[in-house]
């Protein structure tokens, strides 16, 4: 079964994890958001690509929720001591990949050759490609201004209430080669339980992806990133309640109209499965505690794929 999933944040890249627990890695292709990425002391960072990344390694920190475990920070202390831009956390071992990851885009590299050289460097066998090799950046517009998106999320701790999210670049940008491809070929299309706005909206904001999603010729099942109608960790729940006036999961698919057949939702929620508009609902417990709860979850959403 050839699976693609798109995927952002830490909630995205831990399901990814039971994904390839569920089936052979071999047949996943992620595809990540993008509209996180930032240039921190003149280096090129992708948050979402390297989560997937560091997760799918074995690599990440599943204390913290990001980045890599047994990390150090003696470069961004040193940073800080001199005054430069210490705002953004990067750690000494995380360093090394974005070091290479800036040296090759400023040789001509495309983001997508240089993230699948970097998951071979790290024994990924899943396909990890970005939306798009095209520079798309999430902005978000609050009461107090319009911040660049690691800006509002880190530096200001996300604590401004949301008016509207926008993708600056994404009327250019061309999906990355192979995405297209990889969706048309898919037995099963699968959307994480990311932050709908800032995690998958980015991804859909490339046009060719939105139109590939809409002709599909298979199911596409997205995972609640809510339980109980809150979020496990970030914002989600707060944008939605602004921006959609809810977290039940109609809530959750109407930011996915016309793009999904089923959403995965948690049992807290099964009380609340009202104005669907024909979504199936596939209930079951969806906190991804361990190894084990990741892989029932992506066994569930994949349950919503005919075989």
């Amino acid at each position: 079964m050839k699976v693609v999933v798109l995927s952002g944040g830490v909630g995205g890249a831990r399901f990814v994890q039971g994904l390839v627990d569920a089936v052979d890695a071999r047949d996943v292709t992620v595809v990540g958001n993008v509209g996180d990425d930032v240039e921190v002391l003149g280096l090129h960072v992708s948050p979402d690509l390297d989560s997937v990344l560091y997760a799918l390694a074995g690599l990440n920190d599943e204390e913290r929720g990001w980045g890599r475990a047994g990390e150090s920070w003696q470069a961004l202390e040193t940073v800080r001591v001199l005054g430069g831009e210490g705002w953004f956390a990067l750690g000494d071992r995380d360093l090394g990949l974005h070091l290479v990851r800036t040296a090759a885009l400023r040789a001509g590299e495309p983001l997508s050759a240089v993230t699948a050289r970097l998951a071979a460097a790290y024994g990924v066998e899943a396909r990890l490609l970005p939306a798009t090799d095209g520079r798309l950046r999430t902005w978000i517009d609050t009461a107090a201004g319009s911040f660049p998106f690691q800006e509002w999320f880190v530096a200001r701790g996300h604590r401004d209430d949301v008016d509207g999210v926008r993708f600056e670049g994404a009327d250019a940008a061309a999906p990355a080669a192979g995405v297209l491809e990889a969706i048309d070929a898919a037995d099963a299309l699968l959307i994480a339980p990311s932050n709908p706005y800032v995690s998958i909206a980015p991804i859909l904001a490339v046009a060719a992806v939105r139109d590939a999603l809409e002709r599909r010729r298979v199911p596409c099942v997205a995972v609640s990133p809510l339980i109980g109608g809150r979020a496990v960790k970030g914002p989600a729940d707060r944008m939605l309640t602004r921006l959609d006036g809810g977290t039940a999961p109609r809530h959750v698919t109407s930011c996915y109209k016309g793009l999904i057949d089923a959403i995965v939702v948690d049992e807290a929620d099964a009380d609340d499965l009202a104005g669907l508009d024909g979504v199936q609902a596939i209930v079951t417990r969806t906190l991804m505690v361990d190894a084990g709860a990741r892989r029932r979850l992506a066994e569930a959403a994949l349950g919503g794929v005919p075989a």
